[in-house]
């Protein structure tokens, strides 16, 4: 069987080798908030280290370096997702540390989905190539989820809404289509930003040719917030 990447975020950034690092989970009093400050207004995304520990611990250490303090929201579909945290406003790649594990299997079985308003992960079709860069789910992408295989062997399973059986497990047990992508957080308010974001006008931009704003959209900080 054949599985296809096509339709998945795309990350317009090119990395070097996917090396795979852990971060020790951090204890928080409570799930950590992050106010972004945009040229389109403000939005607070809260995080789950619970579900999600070293995609958040990533996350929020870039957030506290000030990664995020002047990049673009550089691809955004209307009936999709928004995209940033990779891009300054000149269109350079912002230096990344390595890439992190991927959790979404673990994240999926914890309750966290591709619903409208979650944030998760931007990677190549690597699984563990996610760096800096995030997406804000804008309708619900639930092809993006993960696939859990059921025990047994040969396996069925539901793929991108088509029922794929006796499959041999062998064969799809570790598929890159399979590992979809890792929520950890969802926007608890702000969210008439990410809509303002959303509906932005786009076409070509520095060099990519299709997705991005036609009127720039910058964040300004983002910055960790009590809950």
């Amino acid at each position: 069987m054949t599985f296809s990447l096509s339709k998945f975020p795309r990350r317009a950034v090119t990395l070097g080798l996917a090396a795979m690092i852990g971060f020790a989970a951090p204890a928080f009093a409570a799930d950590p908030r992050v106010k972004f400050v945009t040229s389109e207004g403000d939005f607070v995304v809260e995080v789950y280290p619970d579900k999600a520990p070293k995609t958040v611990e990533n996350f929020l250490q870039y957030v506290k370096d000030k990664h995020y303090d002047g990049t673009t929201f550089h691809r955004v579909i209307k009936n999709f997702m928004v995209q940033g945290g990779g891009y300054d406003k000149d269109y350079k790649q912002k230096p990344v540390r390595a890439p992190i594990q991927h959790e979404g299997r673990a994240a999926l079985a914890k309750g966290l989905k591709n619903a409208p308003g979650t944030i998760a992960m931007a990677r190549t079709g690597d699984p563990n190539s996610a760096t800096a860069q995030f997406f804000i789910n804008v309708v619900d992408n639930s092809r993006l989820d993960p696939v859990i295989l059921p025990a047994g062997d040969p396996v069925t399973f539901e793929f991108q809404g088509q029922m794929q059986k006796d499959i041999p497990r062998k064969q799809v047990e570790n598929h890159p289509a399979l590992f979809g992508y890792t929520v950890f957080g969802k926007v608890v308010s702000g969210m008439d930003t990410v809509e303002k974001i959303r509906n932005q006008p786009t076409g070509a931009g520095g060099p990519f040719p299709t997705d991005v704003p036609q009127k720039m959209v910058v964040i300004e900080s983002a910055k960790l917030v009590s809950p």
